[in-house]
């Protein structure tokens, strides 16, 4: 085949054909003996395998797993696999975390507060049930970030930064873990309608099942590419 003929077929440009080739996406092609690339259906496969692997798992990793598929086509290879679902997997449950926690929040007052509803950093700890030092470490990971207040720099929870709290106490209960809810929680902040939080987080679950439906057509595309000894059977010990 010809370079336009992969392309066509694996639904790229020519240029890009080149740059995956150069870049060890492709095996080196032949060539004629007027210089032209000639191409199979090993590399037509191995073009369709990284196209489906980078929406899977974005072109950086995409790359380092078709490498690995022409150099080492083994348990090395099927490992880089093995982890990329499990990203998918782990990004799965946070979804589902994060929806049970947004149900369970969506009806969090926010209209009838005081002033004087402020906190102290003890007495919110004491009203959650959690120790100062976690409020602290919401206040360092930027979570729950209150006011401070007198010449020593009291910490001061106004009533939305007490309701941030109560939503990072039940995200957290939930099983959120800091780094997927520090990237939360701006939303949460600046919408008072939830049921802009379950579009997001809709939009989120569309995009998994997107991205691991696009793995899976990877797998089957990579798995012409491997030879049959790369599967060995493990036998049993006596």
């Amino acid at each position: 085949m010809r370079t336009v003929d992969v392309a066509r077929r694996a639904g790229c440009s020519v240029q890009q054909v080149r740059n995956l080739e150069r870049d060890g996406v492709l095996p080196p092609a032949e060539r004629t003996a007027s210089g032209y690339r000639l191409y199979t259906e090993t590399h037509v496969q191995a073009a369709v395998a990284y196209r489906a692997l980078a929406a899977g798992t974005g072109p950086v990793e995409a790359k380092r797993i078709m490498r690995a598929a022409h150099a080492s086509p083994g348990s090395g290879l099927l490992a880089l696999l093995d982890a990329a679902h499990a990203r998918l997997a782990a990004e799965r449950r946070d979804l589902a975390l994060a929806r049970r926690a947004a149900e369970a929040i969506g009806a969090e007052p926010i209209e009838d507060v005081r002033p004087s509803d402020a906190m102290t950093v003890s007495e919110l700890a004491a009203a959650l049930g959690v120790r100062p030092s976690t409020l602290r470490h919401w206040d360092a990971e930027g979570l729950v970030v209150p006011g401070r207040t007198g010449p020593r720099g009291a910490r001061r929870y106004a009533p939305a930064d007490v309701r941030d709290a109560r939503i990072v106490h039940q995200l957290r209960l939930a099983g959120h873990r800091i780094a997927p809810l520090r990237a939360l929680m701006p939303d949460l902040r600046s919408t008072r309608r939830w049921d802009e939080v379950r579009t997001a987080l809709a939009a989120r679950d569309a995009s998994i099942n997107a991205r691991s439906r696009s793995l899976l057509e990877a797998a089957a595309a990579l798995a012409v590419l491997l030879p049959a000894s790369s599967a060995a059977p493990v036998t049993a010990a006596p």
